[in-house]
């Protein structure tokens, strides 16, 4: 189906801040979405509504389990046979528990798989395509837990570390073409997946969405979500190692 509306693929399509960065979308301009996630009611849910809110919206839906490779493969080549994106965003992961990721290497195992490679395994499978048509931006939400290794999530923040390195390679691939890729990266964001920890401090989705949104628009490399991050982690990059360690973060 090729249309003239710009064509944007969220991957992790039920995510919070996903979900409102596609309001964003949907309201800026008709757009066809497709929507990709693993829960199939869920996201067709998501789909009815954003559907309600913009009648010029076209909206798809995919569901597919986010560790097999194949079907992630046969997937994204099927999406770009009939069309090469516009946009990607991948926003799935989940934040882990790393109180029981030190006693269960299955629960590291999962929270790496979903947080770094199932990510960078959908990214690696568009860019792919993007680079046959030298168009696109492809974005990946990673997290500033991913900018320094912290004794209270050290396993969500290798994961998103992973997504840095891999993000800041594919800039690198695509440097002097006209794909561009856009690393995100969120500080503490109310959502149902934080919903368990204190929210002081915290942004909401729809902020962090609209730094998101904005930042792809102008094809940034880096997107702190809000800006204030970039400040805030350059120095807790920057601290002196027997300064760090002296830190309860």
């Amino acid at each position: 189906m090729t249309t003239n509306k710009k064509q944007i693929v969220i991957v992790g399509a039920t995510s919070a801040i996903a979900e409102q960065c596609a309001r964003i979308w949907i309201k800026e301009a008709p757009t066809e979405l497709i929507l990709i996630a693993r829960d199939a009611k869920k996201t067709e849910a998501l789909a009815i509504d954003l559907r309600l809110r913009s009648t010029e919206a076209s909206v798809r839906v995919f569901a597919v389990d986010f560790f097999d490779i194949v079907a992630i493969a046969t997937l994204i080549d099927k999406l770009c046979a009939e069309r090469c994106p516009d946009i990607v965003l991948i926003a799935h992961g989940s934040l882990s528990d790393q109180a029981q990721c030190q006693q269960d290497l299955v629960a590291v195992c999962e929270a790496l798989e979903i947080n770094g490679m199932s990510p960078a395994l959908f990214a690696e499978g568009f860019a792919g395509h993007m680079a046959k048509h030298n168009a696109g931006t492809l974005a990946l939400i990673g997290s500033v837990a991913g900018d320094r290794g912290r004794k209270s999530n050290y396993i969500y923040g290798a994961a998103k570390g992973l997504i840095t390195r891999y993000a800041q390679g594919l800039q690198h691939r695509f440097a002097g073409t006209n794909v561009k890729v856009v690393l995100i990266k969120p500080g503490p964001t109310a959502t149902p997946m934080t919903a368990h920890l204190p929210q002081q401090g915290f942004a909401s989705a729809v902020t962090v969405a609209s730094y998101i949104v904005k930042g792809i628009q102008q094809g940034k490399a880096v997107v702190y979500a809000p800006g204030k991050w970039a400040l805030i982690m350059m120095i807790i990059r920057h601290l002196p190692t027997f300064v760090f360690n002296k830190l309860n973060i």
